[in-house]
């Protein structure tokens, strides 16, 4: 790709924005970014890239600028129906997105992996298994750092692995996964598009570019269009495909591979990230019992069904990462214990009715936050007792244990996204977590459970856990 002289501009000044601006000024291009947010994170990139030579343009004076282009580079975060994203594309500019940009570069094949939930856990299950089987790979994308960041290492690799998102997906034109993994769709980020249909059909971008000679490691129980690449399946949940789970283990093709108690996973779900990733090896030809040992090895990051402490034989269990209610249904079928469930959270334009037998069924009680408190309770109050904490972490944590008795977990698991109330969700995890540490046992237990001693105070406020309010 030819950049020496261009004129291009990057839309938005995140990670992204600034791997993109980075890559195209080491190529020779003129670079301006341009952003039309504005607030202390968005000046302190804009220095970033303002040190390393780049004009950058923030709030209404990135609405204006009016310079003529060659093209411009857009940042995923950056909805195309903003005022800065549709201003360009009605003067006729040729917009491309990053992960687009990237790939102009990139000099290995690439693994591209792509679901409503799962995929970071399955990039850095194959990240770590192929590395340890004797491939060079590094994780990059969605999952960070950017894939632009990444691509100047490509050359050393033997596969890029990338986590891509449908927005990084919306704005692909040559982008081809040599392997393109899909671990399911669920309803999600309807506060970007206007129906499920296009948020699929943006998922399913990945597959666009791919012939016969590639792969695409795809989940059973999807409905699929005809694809051009050779199927390998998945199924915790189904019989018939390549792997499946049975006997508590992993099977492929009828020969047992790895028991989910080898590793340091638990649920369903992840038993189909850990088989996502064995696909992706099969498809670039490494002997499946290569690549069981590095994933024995793998612990879950933090957010995921995260184990934090045990407080009066009670569980918790931090799943902020968890933003769509498909997430909650696969935290709350991995435990077998009853529950108190906290969720809750920005309201994205979708509805928690497909949730509510299995709250009902597995949840003691829910204790709700949120935009959507009201809307959840409303929902779920007639089936399953609810407590509604506002806009309070720290009131959600104290009732929730309120409800929770010994042998019980308490899931934080928000169904939705943070932004009400947070600035992400590992900020959200990150407070409650805190508040979870803070915590005061009530009574001593004795080696066999049973409690002793007189109580002491129930909570203990954790410094710094109060909300914060973002947009």
């Amino acid at each position: 790709m030819e950049l020496a002289g261009k004129q291009i501009a990057v839309l938005g000044v995140g990670e992204s924005g600034r791997a993109a601006a980075v890559l195209l000024k080491k190529h020779g291009a003129i670079v301006r970014v341009l952003d039309s947010g504005s607030g202390p994170s968005l000046e302190e990139s804009a220095a970033l890239l303002r040190n390393a030579g780049m004009p950058v343009e923030l709030g209404a004076q990135a609405l204006t600028d009016r310079q003529p282009y060659d093209f411009a580079v857009v940042s995923p975060g950056i909805d195309p129906r903003s005022e800065l994203f549709s201003g360009f594309l009605a003067r006729g500019i040729r917009c491309m997105g990053e992960l687009e940009l990237a790939y102009q570069f990139c000099k290995c094949p690439v693994i591209g992996i792509t679901g409503t939930n799962g995929k970071t856990t399955t990039t850095q299950l194959v990240e770590r298994m192929l590395n340890g089987a004797g491939l060079r790979t590094v994780a990059a994308g969605n999952i960070g750092p950017a894939f632009s960041s990444r691509v100047e290492q490509s050359a050393d690799l033997d596969v890029m692995t990338l986590e891509v998102s449908s927005f990084q997906l919306e704005r692909v034109e040559q982008f081809r996964a040599r392997v393109a993994v899909w671990l399911g769709f669920a309803a999600d980020h309807l506060d970007r598009y206007s129906s499920l249909e296009e948020y699929r059909a943006a998922k399913l971008r990945i597959f666009e570019r791919q012939s016969e000679a590639d792969h695409a490691v795809v989940n059973l129980r999807s409905e699929l269009p005809p694809l051009a690449a050779q199927r390998i399946t998945f199924s915790a949940y189904r019989s018939g495909g390549d792997f499946e789970y049975r006997q508590d283990a992993i099977w492929f093709r009828g020969n047992r591979l790895l028991g989910l108690d080898e590793t340091r996973l638990r649920g369903l779900h992840n038993v189909e990230n850990l088989m996502a990733a064995l696909g992706v090896g099969v498809a670039l030809g490494v002997d499946p019992g290569a690549l069981v040992g590095p994933l024995r090895e793998y612990a879950p990051l933090p957010h995921r069904c995260e184990w934090i402490r045990q407080v009066d034989g009670v569980d918790w269990v931090n799943d902020s990462k968890g933003t769509n209610p498909d997430s909650v249904e696969k935290a709350l079928e991995s435990e077998n214990r009853p529950v108190v469930l906290i969720a809750g959270g920005k309201d994205k334009g979708f509805e928690f009715d497909a949730l509510t037998d299995l709250v009902s069924t597995r949840c003691r009680a829910a204790v709700v936050l949120g935009e959507m408190a009201g809307r959840i309770e409303a929902l779920w109050g007639s089936r399953v007792r609810c407590r509604n904490a506002g806009r309070s972490l720290e009131q959600a944590v104290a009732l929730a244990r309120e409800e929770a008795r010994p042998g019980d977990v308490i899931l934080f698991s928000p169904g939705t996204s943070s932004f009400d109330m947070f600035r992400n969700y590992a900020d959200r995890g990150d407070q409650f977590r805190r508040l979870v540490h803070a915590l005061v046992p009530s009574h001593t237990f004795s080696a066999a459970g049973s409690p002793t001693s007189e109580p002491v105070p129930a909570v203990d406020a954790a410094p710094g856990s109060q909300s914060i309010h973002h947009t």
